[in-house]
């Protein structure tokens, strides 16, 4: 297993440092509600918004792979060639 050079290195710093930062952010927006609490409705509304998006976004995904594997997107590919079947 050979190590990591000097530029992954620097770019895992970068990324593990933007994610801490990333979390800290949503941390204290998340905790400077100033005494203002969400109401029933608005947790269900929450709770509804995010399971249809996943929903959505699951299906959509789904859609892609069966696409993907059942042929349909061959045909759309002008640069993919053919194999030719001998009969």
């Amino acid at each position: 297993m050979r190590g990591l050079s000097t530029g992954q290195i620097v770019l895992l710093v970068a990324l593990g440092a933007v994610l801490i930062l990333t979390g800290v952010w949503a941390v204290s927006v998340w905790s400077a509600s100033s005494g203002v609490e969400m109401g029933k409705h608005g947790w269900i509304a929450l709770g509804l918004g995010t399971f249809f998006s996943l929903l959505v976004g699951c299906g959509l995904m789904a859609l892609m792979f069966f696409s993907s594997r059942s042929g349909h997107d061959d045909a759309a590919d002008p640069f993919r060639h053919r194999e030719r079947r001998d009969p």
